[in-house]
């Protein structure tokens, strides 16, 4: 949209494991008209902020349908995205209470919602941000004692390898009941392993960009694991708000 920017800044190499991007969005001037951010289904919990107001600060939870949010005719958000299961495993938090929707982050990790009111205000450029940024969570993380189970993990790389299309009920084998690691994937990513699997394919197609007649021709949804067009359709709008041949062009 016109005079409203979005970009994303990686962190310090050694957060890398943990976070999968800073980002801005911002405008460039004040809109003639308020502004509905939209937000697809990505798998990631992400902690944002107003930096014309840090003391206000939130965590958006795993969403698994496509949301809008109202933010006004004058914004300047900085906001971190998580991996999966990393803001469960940092702040030792239930990933399924966020899940599709947000909080504020006084409510879930008092601490850095201190660190985020005390630290940022408006005059501050995108280095300055990821400096800050940086040294907090890298002193965070020295601290935390990590839980890892190599059954959940290897359920995770098992579905990102497949890019999602797969039975998670026979192709998720890794020594664990389906009882155990449905708890697992509902405590560190916030929803089934099944509806993580969704969201992963769904971004998938997106990377991939197609356009509205390859989608037509090469019958994309039979190589993404749909039995069908309507039913590829239908979970594409869940995710993204609008069809794929609205999403990529006609």
């Amino acid at each position: 949209m016109e005079n409203v920017t979005y970009s994303e800044f990686l962190p310090d190499f050694e957060l890398q494991n943990f976070i999968y991007c800073y980002w801005s969005l911002k405008t460039t001037q004040i809109l003639s008209d308020q502004f509905n951010y939209k937000v697809v289904a990505d798998g990631c919990i992400d902690i944002f902020f107003d930096l014309n107001n840090p003391q206000d600060n939130f965590v958006m939870g795993f969403c698994k349908k496509y949301t809008e949010f109202p933010l006004g005719r004058t914004f300047n958000y900085i906001g971190v995205r998580f991996l999966p299961t990393m803001f469960p495993q940092l702040f030792k938090v239930n990933a399924s209470e966020l899940s599709n929707h947000f909080k504020n982050l006084c409510s879930v990790a008092p601490h850095t919602a201190k660190f985020i009111a005390k630290n940022f205000s408006i005059g501050q450029d995108t280095n300055d941000i990821k400096l800050l940024l940086d040294s907090y969570f890298t002193e965070h993380i020295s601290k935390v004692k990590f839980d890892y189970d190599n059954r959940l993990y290897e359920a995770i790389i098992i579905i990102l390898k497949n890019f999602g299309v797969l039975n998670v009920d026979t192709d998720l084998n890794t020594g664990i009941s389906p009882r155990q690691l449905r708890r697992l994937f509902e405590f560190y990513i916030g929803d089934t392993a099944k509806t993580f699997s969704q969201v992963v394919r769904f971004q998938n197609i997106l990377r991939a960009k197609p356009s509205s007649q390859s989608l037509r021709q090469n019958k994309l949804f039979f190589d993404v694991g749909y039995y069908d067009q309507a039913h590829f359709v239908k979970e594409f709008k869940n995710f993204y708000g609008v069809t794929p041949s609205k999403a990529f062009g006609r």
